[in-house]
């Protein structure tokens, strides 16, 4: 089992920026898929980013269009997701989640399984 606990949320204008932050606990970390989903109100949760257990392979979600990129840091059980050129349809509570053994494309198809944070908001303002 893993926890994890994300950071970084906040309200930022329209073309802003912000670093989301995942710390999982536990000591396989590198064996553990891992991802970003996010959840606005009244909508379905919905797959943003995921990366391999190694780091060398990310998969992101159309909507991304370049502007996200995930990253981890296995040596501080830590996973990343920088935002650039956000939106104010990229508002939600977004969510880490983790997986062991997988690829990060059954962490997006098969959510149900995956552990996951408490969320952190992000807001983006018009």
């Amino acid at each position: 089992q893993v926890q994890l606990v994300e950071s970084g949320g906040g309200l930022v204008q329209t073309g802003g920026s912000l670093r989301l932050s995942c710390a999982a606990s536990g000591r396989t970390f590198s064996s553990y898929a891992m991802g970003w989903f996010r959840q606005a109100p009244g909508k379905e949760r919905e797959f943003v980013a995921g990366i391999t257990g190694s780091g060398v392979g990310t998969y992101y979600a159309s909507f991304v269009e370049g502007r996200f990129t995930i990253s981890r840091d296995n040596a501080k059980n830590t996973v990343y997701l920088q935002m650039n050129s956000l939106e104010p349809e990229d508002t939600a509570a977004y969510y880490c989640a983790a997986r062991w053994g997988v690829s990060p494309v059954v962490l997006r198809t098969h959510s149900t399984n995956n552990f996951w944070g408490q969320g952190t908001q992000v807001i983006v303002s018009s």
